[in-house]
């Protein structure tokens, strides 16, 4: 009865820990997104873990890496508002210091669509900060909801 008594308790601690870290995982992505929209490589930069990599699925199922200060590179040269991905938050796992979201997304370039497809994030909390270390998405022009 004990043990059952103790876990009802803590069970509102728990539940508001695991919102905190799922709104701040959120809110990691969301940076990201916004430094793109905003050419900003500064922001960008700090959504990252140090070590982060990025990878795109093409059609055929082949696996491509893109090299992150590259990425960054040319999101900083773009102009500034002419990138806008526009995702929704479909799943967020958290277990500790790992969380792994899921994110359906359209993309448009100067405001026309260009391509959609699902990021999959693998991000880590360190120094009490969620940062992304691992983005791979696909990327389509068909069946998408926009």
């Amino acid at each position: 009865m004990k043990q059952l008594v103790l876990m009802l308790a803590l069970s509102p601690a728990f539940f508001f820990a695991q919102k905190a870290d799922e709104d701040a995982v959120k809110s990691t992505i969301n940076q990201l997104f916004q430094g793109m929209k905003n050419s900003d490589s500064v922001l960008i930069r700090k959504s990252l873990a140090p070590s982060a990599i990025l990878q795109t699925i093409t059609k055929n199922g082949e696996v491509k890496s893109e090299n992150m200060g590259d990425f960054i590179k040319s999101i900083a040269k773009a102009e500034k508002q002419s990138l806008d991905e526009r995702i929704s938050f479909f799943n967020v796992l958290i277990d500790g210091n790992l969380a792994s979201v899921w994110t359906p997304y359209a993309f448009y370039y100067k405001g026309q669509f260009s391509h959609c497809g699902v990021n999959s994030f693998q991000l880590v909390k360190s120094d009490n900060a969620w940062r992304i270390q691992y983005i791979i998405d696909t990327r389509r022009k068909d069946n998408c909801v926009k």
